[in-house]
């Protein structure tokens, strides 16, 4: 099932590429980096540069980096340009099944926030019970 330009809503980051490809190949409404319909954002893209593109097409983002929200750099870009990120939380790097598959048992949880939380910024972790969010 390819994505559809008119229903994108979410873009994985390079941190979770498998997961992005994943996700792409399942669900119309995601993209990743290096994806044809986001050619602003190729693989290798830093954050300063990913950030902004991602936040003006109105995407939310699904990341395994949580350094994101503690680098004062990339901190200052998700407030500035209202980022909204779902973090794949977690004190260990899982493996792209196991990544998908929290996502999947999260996926209302997600799509709640999606339609509840608006405009970011806004940062919520994915854990393996809940999704909670986090201050940036």
């Amino acid at each position: 099932m390819p994505a559809d330009p008119s229903q994108l809503r979410l873009f994985v980051d390079e941190s979770a590429l498998g997961l992005g490809k994943v996700l792409a190949m399942a669900r119309r409404d995601v993209v990743h980096t290096g994806h044809p319909l986001v050619p602003e954002v190729p693989l290798g893209t830093v954050d300063p540069v990913w950030i902004p593109a991602v936040a003006a097409r109105g995407l939310a983002v699904i990341a395994r980096d949580k350094r994101i929200r503690t680098k004062p750099g990339e901190l200052a870009l998700l407030r500035q340009h209202g980022l909204r990120v779902f973090w794949i939380a977690g004190k260990r790097d899982l493996s792209t099944w196991d990544a998908l598959t929290r996502l999947v048992r999260r996926w209302a949880d997600i799509e709640r926030a999606l339609e509840n939380k608006g405009a970011g910024p806004w940062f919520v972790a994915v854990n393996e019970a809940n999704v909670r969010e986090i201050q940036v």
